[in-house]
């Protein structure tokens, strides 16, 4: 009988400590402050550690079209699109496209790469309502992203939906550039 009561005993007193613990977790998640209050998170952008691997960022400029990253994706999620270059050696980028749905941020494709010109960004929200939104082509992005010079947001992949052409392509002069007289 005495066992009886012991085995109750431990039995309620375990219960009542793992409540306890639940109750003081719980009361303390009502006095943190939301997410965005902490950040204002759409207008301050959310503070990343230095090896983040958010979205990619390309510089169009300097790829040579060897497809080395498209070769090094475990999932297969890298497509170049390329030509002979009419002009010199080497390819002309006609298209550069990462599908998002597929892409595991795992950076394999940023070590082969023989000259640095894709590698992992500290953005990470690229919202959109479709799944077309998710599949970049970088060649088609505004300059100032398809050079790597800003991040990528979902206006400017929005805006290279439009384009049917490469926004740039390698022998054109800069438009960052001054023009030479």
């Amino acid at each position: 009988m005495r066992e009886w009561f012991r085995n109750i005993w431990v039995a309620v007193s375990t219960v009542v400590s793992g409540m306890w613990v639940t109750m003081r977790t719980m009361r303390k998640t009502y006095g943190r402050r939301a997410f965005t209050q902490v950040y204002e998170y759409p207008e301050v952008p959310v503070p990343v550690k230095a090896r983040y691997r958010g979205f990619h960022r390309f510089d169009l400029t300097t790829c040579i079209g060897c497809d080395k990253c498209a070769a090094a994706c475990p999932v297969d999620c890298i497509y170049i699109d390329k030509v002979k270059s009419p002009v010199g050696k080497g390819f002309r980028i006609e298209g550069y496209t990462i599908d998002y749905t597929k892409c595991m941020f795992c950076a394999l494709c940023v070590e082969p790469c023989p000259v640095d010109c894709i590698f992992m960004g500290s953005n990470h929200d690229l919202s959109s309502y479709g799944r077309d939104g998710c599949v970049v082509d970088y060649s088609k992005l505004p300059l100032e992203v398809a050079w790597g010079q800003t991040t990528l947001n979902p206006t400017a992949v929005a805006e290279s939906k439009v384009l049917s052409e490469p926004v740039w392509v390698k022998g054109e002069p800069s438009p960052f550039e001054p023009a030479e007289s």
